[in-house]
C-alpha cells in the first residue's frame, strides 16, 4: 500500500507542473506493479482546494470522479486528536496539519511510503515511492 499525497495529485493534475512527467511515469510504474493506493480525507478536502484555485472548478471535479478509485481512510476524531499533538510538537518545522495527519495515519496503517513530493514525508521518516533510500 502506497499512500497518496496532494503534491502528487497536483503534479499529475498540471501539465505545467515540474513534475508532471515524473509524476505520470511513476503513476503509470505503481499501475504496472498491482500496487494499490490510498489517501484520507483530509487530503482529499485539500487536492480538491488546491486544484480548484489553482486549475478551476473543472479538474477539481474531475478529481473527485477519480479518487474514487483510490482507497480512502476516514479521519476519526482519534486520528485527528494525534495528529494535532504530533503538529503542537513538531511547529518548528512548519509542517501543515494535513501532512500531521498523513504521517500518523500511516503509522497507523503501517504505511512506510508515499507517492509524495514532499520532502517532509522523507523528514518524518517515509520513503518515497520512486526516490531511492539514502
Amino acid at each position: 500500500m502506497i499512500f497518496f499525497d496532494s503534491s502528487a495529485i497536483i503534479a499529475l493534475a498540471s501539465k505545467t507542473d515540474e513534475k508532471h512527467q515524473r509524476a505520470q511515469r511513476l503513476l503509470q510504474r505503481l499501475y504496472e506493479s498491482g500496487e494499490s493506493l490510498c489517501i484520507h480525507n483530509y487530503v482529499i478536502v485539500e487536492a480538491m482546494s488546491i486544484l480548484q484555485n489553482r486549475l478551476g472548478v473543472k479538474t477539481a471535479t474531475q478529481f473527485t470522479a477519480d479518487i474514487g478509485k483510490v482507497q480512502c481512510i476516514w479521519i476519526t476524531q482519534q486520528i485527528h486528536d494525534a495528529a494535532k499533538k504530533y503538529w503542537m510538537n513538531h511547529s518548528s518545522r512548519r509542517l501543515s496539519f494535513v501532512d500531521c495527519v498523513s504521517f500518523v495515519t500511516m503509522k497507523l496503517e503501517n504505511i512506510t511510503t508515499a507517492f509524495a513530493f514532499d520532502q517532509d514525508f522523507q523528514k518524518a521518516g517515509f520513503e518515497l515511492y520512486g526516490k531511492t533510500k539514502s
